[in-house]
């Protein structure tokens, strides 16, 4: 029954998920911290922390761990199969459906229609991660790290492996 859970959790978020792994994870965090009740949210929040100072697509790495820590190595592959064959799949198929039509006025407002409802999930994403930070590490802290993360993004044009190092490190040195 474990392994089915663990299919369904990573499936439904990677099959309705649209816009790419940062997009899904809302829909990942549901499934894993509400529904399933298998990490915190602040479990989640750290994981998704140390996925994304790693390389490749944050959801397989996502549904790796949180597969190997619910049922092993077989729960992993699990997650992973979970996350990846469904999005193949769509690829494959949406692909050639909208290459056919790239065109069309249709094709062209579906994805208008859809990029604010990334957006707002993008945004709710962030405001919850913002109070898993105010509740772990304090306002002071969480200001202070979004601040200057901020600006090594936005004014010093900092690769974001950069910033994230540098907030791992400032969180090992002052929090730890």
């Amino acid at each position: 029954m474990i392994y089915a859970e663990l299919f369904l959790a990573f499936f439904i978020p990677n099959i309705i998920g649209y816009g790419g792994g940062p997009a899904i994870i809302p829909l990942i965090e549901t499934e894993v911290v509400g529904r399933y009740a298998w990490l915190s949210g602040q479990e989640f929040a750290e994981i998704l922390a140390l996925g994304n100072a790693l390389p490749s697509p944050i959801a397989t790495k996502m549904a790796g761990y949180v597969g190997y820590e619910v049922a092993g190595i077989s729960g992993a592959v699990v997650s992973v199969f979970a996350t990846v064959v469904p999005s193949l799949m769509l690829m494959l198929a949406a692909l050639g459906l909208l290459y056919r039509y790239r065109n069309s006025p249709r094709v062209k407002r579906m994805s208008q229609w859809v990029r604010p409802v990334i957006a707002m999930m993008m945004a709710w994403l962030v405001a919850s991660f913002f109070i898993e930070g105010v509740n772990g590490a304090g306002l002071v802290h969480t200001l202070l790290i979004g601040s200057a993360a901020a600006i090594a993004l936005l004014r010093f044009k900092t690769h974001p492996a950069f910033v994230v190092l540098g907030a791992l490190l400032y969180g090992a040195v002052m929090l730890g």
